[in-house]
């Protein structure tokens, strides 16, 4: 039984290979508009993440798969990752001075069924920005920030777009990391 990541992102793979938990990759390839229509933020990043083990457990008989996803919302509406940079500037100048809910959602899924989920937010408080500032830090992380919503990377430049952090730290990378080990380790699928 081999443990497979449902995900395509850079950042929650450094959190798996962090830990020290072995894995391989297997990108999902799901229509996630058509999962994201309806539903609060916790619901729809929770459907993504399961359609994302569900997507590739299907395929890998005994293995097990790890989905995730996030959502961003600002004043009760969602964003997505940025289509171009333009619209990662209108994205940041909307979330100025603003509170940003970000959800993150894991599933995991063996033998083509969900066996565990958790979805976890985190509420962080973004400070004013100013245009010069957003095109100096489009200039530093485009068009590495395409890949993210909320078009920040907290390890990197984008920590400087907040003025406080309310939640844990890997639900704001991306995925609820210590409930997911815990989860892993009862299956002997991460260190003990």
């Amino acid at each position: 039984m081999a443990l497979i990541l449902a995900s395509a992102s850079a950042i929650r793979r450094s959190m798996l290979e962090a830990a020290g938990v072995e894995f391989s990759v297997a990108a999902a390839g799901i229509d996630e508009g058509a999962l994201k229509k309806e539903g609060s933020a916790a619901a729809v990043a929770q459907r993504l993440a399961d359609a994302k083990a569900l997507a590739v457990s299907r395929g890998n008989g005994e293995d097990v798969v790890i989905g995730s996803d996030s959502l961003v919302s600002v004043d009760g509406r969602r964003f997505d990752k940025p289509a171009d940079r333009a619209q990662a500037a209108e994205h940041l100048r909307f979330f100025s001075g603003k509170a940003m809910v970000l959800t993150s959602a894991v599933a995991v899924a063996h033998g083509g069924q969900i066996e565990w989920r958790h979805a976890d937010s985190a509420t962080l408080k973004v400070r004013g920005l100013s245009d010069a500032f957003i095109a100096q830090y489009l200039d530093a992380e485009w068009p590495d920030v395409a890949y993210c919503v909320g078009v920040f990377r907290l390890e990197g430049r984008g920590v400087q777009l907040f003025e406080a952090i309310e939640g844990d730290y890997f639900t704001v990378l991306g995925m609820p990391l210590l409930p997911l080990l815990c989860e892993l380790r009862g299956r002997g699928l991460a260190p003990e």
